[in-house]
């Protein structure tokens, strides 16, 4: 009999857990030992890597994922938000095709990107102009050096736990990789203190730059209250307001951040509008855009040998145009809430310190009681109850990130809404006597800190 079933400690059933994923993944195993040959670690996207070595996928189609050791997964990762047409949607893969036997690098203007660029201006209102680059990282550094640029100020304020890519992140005090600005961090949902920081440093501030619902941070929304006092704020300190819709664009047509009545002067987007290639964009009111209009004889300079590249800008058209209708875009945020709704409703019924945070197709586990409001309320979470529902899921067929994200393909439909349901609800049934241990300690712990 398992020890899962008895009185056992996190860290034994954790190792059960762990001695099990080892034993189902050999190749994937294989696969890590040889890649460290050649890459540190056997990595080049570290958010990809989770002890003891990560799984190896070789194939994907629609919302399942196929591993190197042949197991099948349902994808309710979705690339991290990126994935949203979910794997391989034929009218996409048709505009690829058709680009591919165009040729592939012009240097030159093409007929596809002012199309897909006026398609996305009409989508978001508040990108009066738009350039694209090749991420949401290079969007938001693009974004923030054009708030320098217009302002002459070179202070940014950021908020804690926000992640803008890979040079902009600010979990658990900043990474030394930073793009080095002079950045000011105030805490997320938190109107007072952040709008007393823009009236002390107004003068110097050129910028700030906000998650309409922090992602990587755990699927935090922000309140309506907070994004219209920063919008208030930043209009009175003469301040640009960048709003990194990077991730959160999916959750509305026009974007999250204006269904609370919140226009940006920058906007950011990326992941998912690339159709599934790499792609960014940023862009704004036309006065700052203008910077960039090369016909200036003061003109800024924007570089980028794949900023247009052909197969980026055929699927993200054909994927806008085709497929990403209002009504899919209502649907699929509607399976989202429905299906959040119903993990948090399993989680309350049983009595578990775990719930789901999030808005429309994207969401989050936490294994925390009480409001996750920030970065310092999510980071109550415990790590290692974290780490098994992971496994746990992994071993009943369902894909997430190891951090507990999720976010919804269109690909989904009822069946695998209803699949991670009744995982989940396995989960909290089997593990149940050990949640209430290790969320009895977890208490202690704080109490005593």
């Amino acid at each position: 009999m398992s020890i899962t079933l008895h009185n056992a400690s996190i860290d034994a059933v954790l190792a059960e857990a762990r001695e099990a994923y080892v034993a189902a993944n050999p190749r994937s195993l294989a696969r890590h030992v040889e890649a460290t040959a050649a890459m540190p670690g056997g990595n080049t996207r570290t958010i990809l890597h989770f002890a003891p070595f990560p799984m190896a996928i070789e194939r994907a189609d629609g919302c399942r994922l196929w591993s190197a050791d042949g197991g099948e997964y349902i994808d309710f990762l979705g690339e991290y938000t990126a994935g949203l047409y979910g794997h391989a949607h034929p009218v996409i893969r048709a505009a690829i095709d058709e680009a591919l036997d165009r040729g592939i690098g012009y240097g030159a203007v093409n007929m596809t990107e002012a199309r897909f660029a006026a398609a996305l201006a009409a989508r978001f209102p508040a990108m009066e102009r738009l350039r694209f680059t090749n991420s949401g990282t290079e969007a938001n550094v693009m974004a923030i050096a054009s708030a320098c640029a217009y302002t002459r100020r070179r202070k940014v304020m950021v908020f804690e736990g926000g992640y803008h890519g890979g040079v902009l992140g600010f979990a658990g005090g900043g990474s030394a990789i930073n793009v080095p600005y002079d950045w000011l961090v105030a805490p997320y949902n938190d109107e007072d203190a952040a709008t007393a920081l823009i009236a002390e440093h107004g003068a110097e501030l050129a910028a700030v730059i906000v998650e309409p619902m922090m992602g990587s941070a755990g699927c935090i929304p922000a309140t309506r209250t907070f994004l219209q006092a920063l919008r208030s704020a930043t209009q009175r300190a003469g301040t640009l307001l960048i709003c990194d819709e990077v991730m959160t664009s999916r959750l509305s047509l026009h974007g999250l951040a204006a269904t609370m009545d919140v226009r940006p002067d920058l906007m950011t987007l990326g992941k998912y509008l690339g159709g599934g290639m790499s792609f960014g964009a940023f862009g704004g009111k036309a006065d700052i855009m203008s910077l960039f209009d090369p016909r200036r004889p003061d003109a800024l300079r924007h570089a980028g040998t794949f900023n247009n590249n052909v197969l980026t800008m055929a699927a993200g058209l054909a994927g806008l145009t085709h497929v990403l209708t209002t009504e899919a875009v209502a649907a699929l945020n509607a399976r989202g809430e429905a299906l959040r709704f119903r993990l948090n409703a399993l989680c309350e019924r049983a009595g578990a310190p775990l719930q789901f945070t999030g808005r429309g197709s994207m969401m989050a586990a936490h294994f925390v009681r009480g409001p996750v409001r920030n970065a310092a309320d999510a980071a109550r979470s415990d790590p290692k109850l974290m780490e098994l529902l992971f496994f746990d899921l992994l071993s009943r067929s369902i894909w997430i990130a190891r951090r507990g994200m999720m976010s919804l393909s269109l690909a989904i439909s009822d069946a695998e809404c209803d699949a991670l349901a009744e995982a989940v609800a396995a989960f909290l049934d089997e593990r149940g006597p050990l949640l209430a241990r290790q969320s009895g300690q977890s208490s202690l712990r704080a109490a005593a800190m």
